[in-house]
């Protein structure tokens, strides 16, 4: 599917609408949960569909990007479409493609694969689906449909350089998805952000929820392998809520999951308590805090921007106690690198710099001299290969205490999903 980069950004919905006309507006088929913000809507959407399979509901996910393959980000029953069922889907779509092709100018990547996923849901049939924006949400392909929950996790700066250059501009870009009608669930937000989405929900009669007053995370304790919860939804109260996922930003995303699938329940009813506990201790969300080996214990996590670095630094140090940490890291070159190695020193003994699979992917050598001026040169080793990275740091921690040293994996979704393929075969 040659179509470009991922990450070429063009300002219309007119191919990706010309499109789903053709292939008879499936988007319009089932209601939609749509999710857009910086940080969180990949787990946000992880839980939210699960809530929803466990009320006997068959979902359609997608998300974007992926970690190991393309399949994943089109998911239906909780798993991703199958090779052959991948292949199908394009191929019924195709022949549409050279039409707009020619008439409205050449679809691109992601405008192709969101009219996969729009079409995979209406054949399955599925009830609803869970939809996350690739970035921004006005122009976004995905904002092609309408959703009758508008999901907002919170919103910080990245991809300035295409939804502008403060947190105000790049909310009025996500607050796009708040349709007429719809109710708006809105995740914690920096004061300029809420005052852009609420705004935005006046003006399309839109109702809203915003964590931290019609919902939210009561109480939260640490146990094994995750969290216990109580959380206060928009229809009840949920108490002792295991959630097997680590950090303070993943109990918020666990809550505003249950807001929205809450918002779709027309008499109000409260969800179930053994409901909401069985759907929350089957989460799953990979490459985000996510133990793959023991002995040293090694994390992949992939933030790759500051609100996403800050929580991922909170969840370690309030989850796993580290005395000796090791980091890999791998970033693309238009991140806000800097302010991400500011991050990561306090809790980092060494860092070990690599590239990834990505062709943004920074030369080891570049960011090795932007953490030099952080860390100190005798605290960064560089790596031209990211096998090799892993296992200087592995070997690094070993160093320290058995029991107390960690490696951490992490900068870009690309290096998480490449650590992955390297220590569990993407599984």
């Amino acid at each position: 599917m040659d179509r470009g980069v991922e990450w070429d950004f063009d300002p219309t919905l007119d191919r990706v609408r010309a499109l789903m006309e053709l292939l008879g507006d499936p988007q319009k088929s089932f209601p939609v949960i749509h999710i857009a913000g910086t940080n969180g809507k990949t787990s946000t959407a992880r839980m939210t569909e699960s809530l929803l399979r466990a009320r006997n509901l068959r979902v359609g996910r997608y998300t974007s990007p992926h970690l190991s393959s393309i399949r994943e980000r089109i998911s239906v029953d909780g798993e991703p479409l199958s090779e052959e069922r991948f292949t199908e889907v394009y191929l019924d779509v195709a022949p549409y493609l050279e039409i707009i092709d020619a008439k409205t100018g050449r679809l691109s990547f992601f405008e192709v694969l969101t009219a996969m996923a729009f079409a995979a849901f209406a054949d399955a049939p599925v009830d609803i689906a869970v939809i996350e924006t690739g970035m921004g949400g006005t122009w976004d392909a995905t904002n092609v449909a309408d959703g009758a929950v508008a999901v907002i996790t919170p919103i910080s700066l990245d991809h300035t350089e295409y939804l502008g250059p403060d947190v105000e501009t790049i909310s009025k870009e996500k607050a796009g998805i708040i349709k007429p009608g719809a109710t708006a669930i809105l995740g914690q937000q920096p004061l300029p952000a809420a005052e852009v989405l609420v705004r935005r929900a006046a003006e399309v009669g839109a109702t809203v929820a915003r964590e931290g007053l019609e919902f939210g995370v009561l109480h939260r304790e640490l146990g094994m392998g995750g969290q216990l919860l109580q959380l206060r939804g928009l229809n009840g109260v949920y108490e002792d809520v295991f959630l097997p996922l680590y950090g303070e930003h993943q109990a918020s995303n666990a809550a505003t999951a249950l807001a929205a699938v809450e918002a779709l329940s027309a008499g109000g009813d409260p969800l179930g308590d053994e409901l909401v506990r069985q759907a929350f201790a089957e989460v799953t969300s990979p490459g985000r805090l996510e133990i793959v080996k023991r002995g040293p214990t090694v994390v992949l996590d992939a933030a790759h921007n500051p609100g996403g670095m800050e929580a991922t630094v909170d969840g370690l140090t309030e989850s796993f106690g580290f005395t000796r940490l090791v980091a890999v890291v791998a970033m693309m070159a238009d991140k806000d690198i800097d302010t991400i190695l500011e991050l990561l020193e306090p809790v980092v003994e060494e860092l070990v710099v690599t590239r990834n699979s990505s062709p943004r992917s920074m030369e080891p050598e570049e960011l090795a001299a932007r953490a030099e001026s952080v860390f100190g040169t005798d605290r960064v080793h560089v790596a031209e290969r990211l096998d090799d990275a892993i296992d200087i740091a592995v070997g690094l921690a070993d160093q320290g205490d058995e029991f107390g040293s960690g490696v951490l994996i992490t900068g870009s979704v690309v290096t998480a999903g490449d650590a992955r393929v390297l220590l569990k075969g993407g599984k």
